[in-house]
């Protein structure tokens, strides 16, 4: 609860802070056809969401001796993360180049020892599963970072489901990471929510992402067995999972590059299109986050059978809705503006 406090009123202070030297800096997102804005907004969000997890974490997680280390760790990997958004926000890196720092980013976090650990497998698939992990996981919630609100929104959830499960299970310092994401996401979103007067950018979306992909590696059950729990971070992120598959295919089907191609293509401009207004269609998927987090809760405790019960339904529905939004009539004119060669498409 300090944790989220610290962090919540960190970013509530620090927020209109680097709004204002966004300003001054000519740090702004200009409005274009693929964006749904209409006059310039400054883009240093992610530094005052930075700042108030980081801090936070800092605060509270040095009574921890013990874990010391791993944390300065995750706290040098997620400043890389945050400064390559930021960088990425300045003067818009081509998508390969982000993604081979992102690599080496996570490649560094797995050789401090934040990393995937399943012991009957050879370390080499360790990291592969590491690295997919964390990249997949950045790169969905920076998807995600599409409309006022929704990726905040959607990260501090996630984040409150992590935070609960941590403490159920005994784990304060992973439980002090989630509970200062979650402070500084829900204090960025007081700015952000529509209408928004700050981004966040990559620099925060890319951050989130590591951080969110970080707390789920560190989540511990010793209460069940890996065969289940394995699912619980999966069912947490599943709303940027859907939402970044959704795109991939509907983009792979139009023969356009998912990276380099920009558009009006995710979940929630296709709840816009049919009617929703933008405040609506965030609430929406604010609300299937915390649907698919009680989910994960669930599965934490459940035996074998009951887990891939619930896992089996989740992939089923999922595969429904892409159904009914990309293959059906209504994903056929989804408003698309393609860009190749376009670095940051979201």
């Amino acid at each position: 609860m300090l944790a989220f406090l610290v962090a919540l009123a960190s970013a509530l202070i620090v927020t209109p802070i680097v709004r204002g030297v966004a300003r001054r800096a000519g740090f702004v997102d200009k409005p274009s056809s693929r964006k749904l804005h209409s006059v310039p907004i400054p883009l240093l969000g992610g530094v005052a969401i930075y700042a108030a997890v980081i801090g936070s974490v800092i605060i509270l997680g040095r009574h921890h001796d013990h874990h010391l280390s791993e944390l300065l760790s995750i706290i040098l990997g997620t400043t890389l993360m945050a400064s390559l958004g930021l960088w990425d926000d300045r003067v818009s890196l081509s998508a390969p180049i982000k993604l081979i720092f992102q690599f080496l980013i996570v490649a560094g976090l797995y050789v401090a020892g934040v990393r995937i650990h399943l012991g009957w497998l050879p370390d080499w698939v360790n990291f592969a599963l590491t690295v997919i992990w964390c990249l997949t996981i950045c790169n969905a919630v920076n998807f995600l970072d599409n409309m006022d609100g929704l990726c905040a929104g959607i990260s501090g959830i996630c984040a409150a489901f992590f935070a609960i499960i941590a403490a159920m299970n005994g784990q304060i310092v992973v439980s002090i990471l989630a509970a200062s994401l979650l402070g500084g996401c829900a204090g960025f979103l007081f700015y952000n929510r529509k209408p928004a007067s700050i981004f966040m950018g990559d620099a925060g979306s890319l951050f989130l992402g590591l951080m969110l992909a970080v707390v789920g590696i560190k989540m511990r059950f010793p209460g069940n067995l890996n065969i289940v729990t394995w699912m619980v971070p999966v069912l947490i992120l599943a709303v940027p999972l859907f939402d970044t598959s959704l795109v991939f295919v509907s983009r792979l089907r139009r023969r356009v590059n998912p990276f380099t191609t920009a558009g009006k293509d995710h979940m929630s401009h296709r709840l816009v299109e049919q009617g929703m207004t933008q405040l609506e269609a965030v609430l929406v998927l604010c609300l299937a986050s915390c649907f698919v987090g009680l989910l994960a809760i669930f599965t934490m405790q459940a035996n074998k059978a009951e887990g891939y019960q619930v896992g089996i339904a989740v992939v089923c529905i999922g595969m429904w809705i892409l159904w009914k939004h990309e293959w059906r009539k209504v994903g056929a004119s989804v408003s698309v503006q393609d860009q190749a060669g376009t670095s940051g498409a979201k």
